[in-house]
């Protein structure tokens, strides 16, 4: 009988995603077995039960999803995940945490394919700006877009402490720099928007974090990026479905949150089918999402 393929899907809330739980089934998974309220320390007694309940060569159909609604959290989770495999025993993973990885790798990707296509510029020497930059989506986008030289500032809304703090960990964790930014009022955004090339907002659902006005005053922007697809948008005047439009009078260019989600769906589903089709055991995080989102985008 040919073996199945098993996706154990981690979570230390109180539920799995039922998003990632379609989106796993969807691309192959025979079956998708949840664990909620998961600790750290309970990592690796689940890796090795599901290593060596199947022979070696099986281990290339046994999948673990790490995902929860924190980044480092997921990324100790992979981190602990690795250490517990017993070679010649072996199992994908693939850490995902609230989707923030894929669908930050979709923004990164898609503003770099409208600048390049657009404006003739690359991520390597960009100044980004990233709004909502203490969630998961803005850690995420923050450490892919500074991998990949870009320079870096995330925002944020209550004040300096907790971005810095965040740019402590991603230099600690990925060794890039990235810098914090105070945008706690209207001031001290536009002018963050007027030093940078490009922003990307990931900020809570249905919360503006830019407005109109803030955008006229940036006349060197050159484009602006938001996942927020609850009304109202994250950017004032950003439409869902905007994708390279001109937003402003200046000619600062638009990405909606539905162009950027078509991407972010094809790589989320993309990497559970790499991990059902694999000849060897795989392990994605953010670099792998945004490698497969920048592919996507041709």
């Amino acid at each position: 009988m040919a073996e199945k393929n098993i996706l154990h899907m981690i979570t230390p809330t109180k539920h799995i995603s039922p998003f990632d739980a379609n989106m796993a089934l969807d691309a192959g998974y025979d079956v998708v077995l949840p664990y909620s309220n998961v600790s750290l320390d309970e990592i690796t007694g689940l890796v090795q039960d599901s290593i060596f309940s199947r022979p070696p060569k099986t281990g290339v159909r046994t999948a673990m999803f790490f995902g929860g609604k924190n980044a480092s959290l997921a990324l100790d989770m992979l981190a602990k995940a690795r250490k517990a495999l017993v070679p010649p025993f072996g199992i994908s993973f693939f850490a995902d945490p609230a989707g923030s990885f894929t669908t930050a790798a979709a923004m990164v990707a898609c503003v770099e394919k409208i600048l390049k296509e657009r404006c003739q510029r690359r991520l390597d020497g960009l100044k980004v700006a990233i709004f909502g930059a203490t969630g998961v989506v803005g850690y995420a986008a923050a450490v892919i877009a500074a991998l990949e030289h870009s320079s870096v500032t995330i925002v944020g809304y209550d004040g300096i402490r907790r971005v810095s703090d965040s740019a402590n960990e991603i230099k600690t964790r990925f060794n890039v720099e990235v810098q914090p930014a105070d945008g706690s009022d209207d001031v001290k955004k536009s002018l963050i928007l007027s030093e940078n090339d490009a922003v990307m907002c990931a900020g809570r659902a249905g919360v503006q974090e830019i407005s109109k006005a803030q955008l006229a005053t940036a006349k060197n922007l050159l484009i602006a990026a938001d996942v927020n697809a609850v009304p109202p948008a994250g950017v004032e005047g950003l439409g869902m479905q905007v994708n390279g439009d001109s937003l402003t009078p200046n000619g600062t260019l638009g990405l909606g949150p539905l162009a950027i989600g078509n991407i972010k769906y094809k790589t989320e589903s993309g990497l559970f089918g790499r991990m059902v089709s694999a000849a060897k055991p795989a392990q994605l995080s953010s670099r792998e999402a945004f490698i497969l989102a920048r592919e996507l985008n041709g």
